[in-house]
C-alpha cells in the first residue's frame, strides 16, 4: 500500500491512546495515533518518526502518525495497514498459501464474530483473520504487545469455524524487516498463546510474513517462522 504526503518529525509524547505530540518542522503538533496499542517500545521521546499529511478540513489532526524508527529501522504502526496489503495481495494472488482466488470479501460476521476476510477458491471458502505485529525483541516478533480479550476470541471462533468445514488462517504481519521468527507474547497474554495453540491442533493455519517498510509505503514480503 502507498501513503500521500508524508513528513518527518520528532516524537514528544503520548497524550492518550489516540492522539501524540510530535515537533513537525520545529512546531509542536498534535497528531493522531494510527494504532491504540502500547506501542511503549517503539513511541519514545525523541524517536523520528513519520507522518501522513491530511488536507481533510474535517479532521482534528492534520498528521497521521505511520511509522517509527527504531534502531535505524522503520516500523510501521498503521493498525489499518495489514490488512489491506492481505487483501491487495490475496486479489493479486502474491500470496502463495492461497491460490486460484474466485472472491474475496472485508469484514465478514460468522457466529459472534467478524473476520477481516472471507474468501472463496476452487478449494472451499475460508476466513482469514490478520493481525498486525509491531512488537520486537531480540529478533523475535512478538504478538500482542497487551492482553487482547477480542483477538482470543477470534482464535476460538475460527477453531469453530474450521468444524464447519471453513478453511481458517491467522496471518500475522510483522511490520518491519529483519525478525527471524513469530511467537505468541505468551507473558503478556497467556490466554491468546493457549487459544492460538489450540486452534493450530484443530486445524487453524498460522502464518507469519515480514514486510518492507519505506517512507510511503508497506509491501507484504515474506514467511516468517512461526514458533507456538
Amino acid at each position: 500500500m502507498i501513503y500521500g504526503k508524508m513528513v518527518q518529525g520528532q516524537f514528544i509524547r503520548k497524550v492518550n491512546r489516540f492522539i501524540a505530540e510530535v515537533y513537525i518542522k520545529g512546531v509542536k503538533e498534535e497528531v493522531h495515533i494510527k494504532n491504540t496499542g502500547r506501542l511503549t517500545e517503539l513511541l519514545r521521546t525523541g524517536a523520528e518518526v513519520l507522518l501522513e499529511y491530511s488536507n481533510n478540513p474535517n479532521r482534528k489532526t492534520k498528521f497521521s502518525l505511520i511509522s517509527v524508527k527504531k534502531e535505524g529501522r522503520l516500523v510501521n504502526i498503521d493498525s489499518q495497514a495489514p490488512n489491506l496489503v492481505v487483501f491487495e495481495a490475496l486479489k493479486t494472488e502474491s500470496l502463495s498459501e492461497f491460490n486460484h482466488i474466485k472472491s474475496v470479501k472485508r469484514e465478514v460476521t460468522y457466529g459472534d464474530s467478524r473476520f477481516d476476510l472471507y474468501y472463496e477458491n476452487e478449494r472451499g471458502k475460508g476466513f482469514i483473520e490478520v493481525k498486525g505485529v509491531t512488537l520486537e525483541r531480540n529478533g523475535m516478533a512478538l504478538f500482542p504487545d497487551a492482553p487482547t480479550t477480542r483477538g482470543t476470541k477470534h482464535v476460538l471462533e475460527l477453531a469453530k469455524a474450521v468444524q464447519d468445514g471453513y478453511s481458517c488462517t491467522i496471518l500475522f504481519v510483522i511490520q518491519m524487516k529483519g525478525c527471524t521468527a513469530f511467537a505468541p507474547n505468551k507473558e503478556v497474554d497467556p490466554l491468546f498463546t493457549d487459544a492460538l495453540i489450540q486452534a493450530s491442533a484443530q486445524g487453524v493455519r498460522i502464518l507469519a510474513y515480514d514486510t518492507i517498510v519505506r517512507d510511503n509505503e508497506l509491501i507484504l514480503n515474506q514467511p516468517v517462522s512461526v514458533q507456538l
